[in-house]
């Protein structure tokens, strides 16, 4: 039986690298973007690789930063639930 420990881990164990964690997980998750311009909503990936851009105007909503991906200014975003 699982400890409650390891069903919520502490802000400091969050902070760990994925594989060093109680119970190894990954640290991406998706969220949805809202377009500041056009009010579209554009799914990413918090670790994107590559510059998205939105579909209905093409501005740029986040550009890679070696790690997390790093979000345009004026965007607004919601984590998705999983």
């Amino acid at each position: 039986m699982p400890l409650a420990k390891d069903l919520h881990p502490s802000p400091e164990e969050k902070r760990k690298h994925k594989k060093k964690h109680l119970v190894q997980s990954h640290n991406g998750y998706f969220m949805d973007v809202k377009c500041p311009g056009c009010y579209k909503i554009t799914t990413i990936f918090s670790h994107a690789q590559m510059v998205v851009l939105c579909v209905g105007c093409s501005t740029v909503h986040c550009q890679p930063t070696g790690g997390k991906a790093g979000l345009t200014e004026g965007c607004s975003l919601r984590r998705e639930q999983h």
